[in-house]
């Protein structure tokens, strides 16, 4: 991807909140609640059909997990549905971290044409959106951090304990049901101008047909019964989704909120480093780091940071298949260190 397009699509200055929504003289002191645009007019069949699979989407894999705890304490799952489930969860996640994030957004890498493709494929497997509008919030997450403007910033409804609480639900799983569209005319241009990723993103409905048929279909094919179809389907279809979907909004929500800040971020910016999501999140949640340096190929710079995202680019590195990578060098953290 044109590494400098994403570069400085997200960090470029937050353009002005709308007149009709902050007085002129208004300014965000970092405490107070997001000014709210006017009331919503009433939603029209395009905006109810978007919260209807919004809410398919975030609730049916959320649902499956009560009905895996059932079928777990009945003991019907099999080595296969593991399995299946790991190796899923590991193409998806990594096609979310390292294809997504750390390469179409931000540019920590050049790919060749085959690996980008892949990589854009396997992310949208995740059932997190399609890869064009996924980045285009990515960006303007970025470019409006924990401020107004920011889709998902926990510090939303202000800094006290009730708005807090409020914050991290809206940041976790909230936002997404606000329908607050996001221009990728504006955030994702290049995106909009390559070909292979329009196509990916248009076939993100069928890519999330085939993220639930291959564990059925693989699951039949190991157990040769429907129950195993059936159950793979579950653990390695529904949950895996539901896990992933969690440990992303995770980083949306609780990475803003709980662990260390080592490293200086932009005013008002509270992207912290949550070490218990590391492994779950492929090095994701080294987000402090992440956001003092946005196009570091690497989130996870100090000793005992597992950073799997940055293990994986290394590898494609090695293999002539990703260049330009953006690695961290001590002069540059040691820049950005508190």
């Amino acid at each position: 991807m044109p590494v400098s397009s994403a570069t400085s699509t997200a960090e470029s200055p937050p353009a002005a909140v709308p007149s009709a929504t902050v007085p002129h003289s208004w300014e965000y002191d970092g405490t107070e609640p997001f000014p709210e645009k006017e009331p919503a007019a009433p939603r029209d069949r395009g905006e109810r059909l978007y919260v209807a699979v919004t809410a398919a989407i975030v609730l049916a894999p959320f649902l499956a997990l009560g009905l895996a705890g059932w079928l777990l304490w009945g003991r019907l799952i099999h080595p296969a549905d593991i399995v299946l489930a790991l190796v899923l969860y590991t193409v998806t996640g990594l096609g979310v971290t390292v294809g997504f994030h750390r390469g179409l957004t931000h540019g920590g890498y050049r790919a060749v044409r085959p690996v980008r493709i892949a990589l854009a494929v396997a992310g949208s497997m995740s059932f997190q959106g399609d890869v064009i509008g996924w980045v285009a919030t990515h960006r303007r997450h970025h470019a409006f951090t924990d401020r107004p403007g920011d889709p998902h910033s926990p510090y939303r409804y202000g800094t006290h304990l009730r708005g807090q609480l409020r914050g991290l639900l809206h940041a976790h799983v909230g936002w997404l049901f606000r329908n607050s569209r996001t221009s990728a005319a504006r955030y994702a241009p290049d995106l909009l101008a390559d070909r292979d990723i329009r196509a990916v993103s248009r076939a993100f409905p069928a890519l999330c047909l085939l993220t639930l048929a291959l564990p059925f279909g693989l699951g039949w094919a190991i157990g040769g019964t429907l129950v195993h179809a059936l159950t793979a389907l579950l653990w390695a279809g529904l949950v895996r989704i539901a896990l992933l979907h969690h440990v992303t909004w995770s980083v949306n929500s609780l990475c803003h909120v709980i662990g260390d800040r080592p490293f200086r971020t932009r005013r008002h910016d509270r992207a912290t480093n949550l070490w218990p999501l590391a492994l779950l999140s492929f090095g994701e949640s080294w987000h402090n780091l992440h956001h003092a340096d946005p196009t570091s190929a690497r989130h996870g710079v100090d000793r005992g940071q597992l950073d799997p995202s940055a293990a994986v680019i290394g590898l494609l590195e090695r293999l002539g298949w990703v260049s330009d990578v953006r690695w961290p060098t001590p002069d540059r953290v040691a820049a950005r260190r508190v």
